[in-house]
């Protein structure tokens, strides 16, 4: 048990057996009545994320989250399987876990698995990929006058804006937080 006073964006906390990343944080403390910890949580087994308002020296209870390396081997209809690097143990991880990451995620990549209570809950990715073009129009001579950028299509089906400049087969470096072109590698 942590007091609430103690806790901070990115840690996990229980909440009835539900496992909640905090994700903001703010301690008020208004000019008349007791303090408050307001905070904005994502349950990690739903994706769902609510506002919640704890009292400043309310207890609640850490969730210790294992972080393992993964390698991602290969999409099955709707499951991906990976394998831990270390016992080459493999598990399979359905959409729901996965949400849009597999746009960012290349077979024999290796990812890191958030793990509680030896099931995956989270996967973390690297904070840049890169991914090769796959899709992209031709710039035409002029095209710059109107727009400096086109939408193309990589590897993973992932579409992102990038400069004109930009063909097929280029290998480009991609943020995947904010899912936008950083350089041509």
């Amino acid at each position: 048990m942590v007091s609430t006073n103690d806790i901070r964006p990115g840690q996990s906390i229980l909440i009835n057996g539900s496992i909640y990343l905090i994700l903001e944080y703010q301690h008020v403390k208004p000019g008349k009545g007791k303090a408050f910890v307001k905070t904005k949580l994502k349950n990690l087994s739903d994706s769902g994320v609510i506002d919640k308002t704890f009292r400043a020296d309310e207890n609640v209870e850490l969730a210790f989250i294992d972080k393992q390396t993964f390698q991602f081997l290969y999409k099955d209809g709707t499951n991906y399987i990976f394998m831990n690097t270390d016992t080459y143990e493999q598990i399979m991880l359905s959409d729901n876990v996965i949400e849009n990451k597999y746009l960012f995620m290349k077979e024999n990549q290796e990812v890191t698995l958030q793990m509680f209570n030896n099931s995956p809950i989270d996967i973390l990715l690297p904070a840049t990929v890169e991914l090769t073009v796959t899709k992209a129009e031709p710039a035409v001579k002029g095209d710059t006058v109107t727009s400096s950028s086109k939408i193309v299509t990589c590897e993973t089906g992932l579409e992102v804006s990038v400069p004109m400049f930009i063909d097929e087969k280029e290998v480009i470096k991609i943020d995947t937080k904010k899912s936008t072109y950083i350089t041509r590698v």
